[in-house]
């Protein structure tokens, strides 16, 4: 039995007993305590009522394929092999697998809880089940490696134009990677490469982190928000947001094939967090004033030595203190 046919079963939000939840199952309470120990492992919020039961603290928005398949054929013509898993090691792992099978249509995975999650520079990603979006696509593009500058910059601009169409606006863009609202980051973007180097096809692999539901993360060292709590006054549905984003995403791979980087600087600078702010390296040894991105997705910084442009597999940046 399945963690989540229980999660499903707790979501009316009632306290129910484990005799009556192993009963209905045709299981032991002993089966249904271990079932428990695991959701609570997988990041589900349950409660313990001693003497009476177990409570989902909130309900879960889980995931449906079918109305995610719906929604994104409504929108876009572009033919999708999506897989919605309850539980993998890395959503962008599995789009890797897909494409080396030869997988012809843009694979597209999304996952309720990831186990080896991460990040830029390998930094792993919190993954709590039923809360958080966790979504992987294959891109094809033409060119080589070259063609693919400013792509995560582009993908951004996605993100950001799919959150404010769905009210969460302003979104705001932290270089080269990140989604922030309210001065906190929502989500981050990962972007892997496979293919040939000058002129052939290149698969990006493109991840994406969505915080939605999320209401406590210890382990986040960072300030970090969720959409839930920076616009409470909104339902967030993880279909419809993943359903938008997937077709925001198809759009803009779509568009930046045939127009380029250029098509989208402006709207990633409208939205810039670093903007005319103090920021450093990490190292501290650079810092200035940020001035935007320049043609290429570099970052412009103006040090008392002049404007410095640095690229995303060089350094981060941060604000000064």
């Amino acid at each position: 039995m399945k963690a989540k046919v229980l999660i499903t079963r707790l979501n009316d939000g009632k306290i129910h007993s484990g005799q009556s939840l192993a009963t209905e199952f045709g299981v032991s309470r002993t089966a249904i305590w271990k079932i428990i120990q695991r959701a609570l492992k997988e990041g589900f919020n349950i409660r313990t009522v001693r003497g009476h039961g177990y409570q989902l603290a909130s309900p879960v928005d889980f995931l449906d394929q079918e109305i995610i398949v719906k929604n994104v054929e409504s929108a876009s013509s572009r033919p999708l092999a999506l897989s919605v898993v309850d539980e993998i090691d890395s959503t962008n792992a599995e789009v890797m697998r897909l494409l080396a099978r030869g997988e012809c249509a843009t694979p597209v995975v999304t996952a309720e809880t990831q186990t080896a999650g991460r990040g830029r520079r390998g930094q792993p990603w919190c993954s709590p089940a039923g809360e958080n979006i966790y979504l992987s696509m294959g891109l094809s593009l033409s060119g080589g490696f070259s063609a693919v500058d400013g792509l995560s910059l582009v993908l951004g601009v996605a993100v950001a134009d799919a959150l404010e169409c769905l009210g969460a606006a302003p979104v705001g863009l932290k270089w080269p990677n990140d989604i922030f609202i309210d001065g906190a980051k929502v989500g981050g973007i990962l972007v892997e490469l496979q293919g040939e180097l000058q002129d052939g096809v290149v698969h990006a692999i493109v991840g994406l982190g969505l915080n939605v539901h999320m209401t406590a993360a210890p382990a986040i060292e960072q300030a970090w928000t969720s959409l839930a709590l920076a616009r409470p006054q909104l339902t967030w549905s993880r279909n419809t947001l993943v359903s938008t984003l997937i077709t925001s995403i198809a759009d803009a791979s779509d568009k930046f094939q045939s127009v380029g980087f250029a098509g989208f600087r402006s709207s990633w600078q409208s939205r810039d967090v670093f903007f005319s702010r103090q920021i450093m390296a990490r190292d501290g040894e650079l810092q200035g004033v940020g001035q935007g991105i320049d043609h290429s997705g570099n970052y412009v910084l103006r040090t008392i030595e002049g404007d410095v442009a640095v690229r995303s597999g060089e350094i981060s940046l941060r604000f000064a203190s």
